[in-house]
């Protein structure tokens, strides 16, 4: 499984570290990994963050998220 630390986790998913460690603490970015004093990132779970990141329409209730998933199928 190949893990990402959070600089390379936040280029890959096109973020700032900043921006990710912020999420950490609001529990919105990607699910990570704590092993020891150290944060990593599999890139697993940054695909499947940003596979759920996917919308139709600019406002949550005009979304389609079914149309969205069958697309990223």
């Amino acid at each position: 499984m190949e893990k990402f630390d959070t600089k390379a986790a936040a280029d890959y998913i096109g973020k700032s570290a900043s921006w990710l460690n912020k999420t950490r603490m609001t529990g919105t970015g990607p699910v990570y990994l704590k092993i020891g004093g150290n944060v990593r990132y599999e890139r697993t779970d940054l695909d499947a963050f940003l596979q759920g990141s996917r919308r139709t329409a600019v406002y949550a209730h005009a979304n389609d998220n079914a149309r969205a998933q069958r697309a990223a199928a």
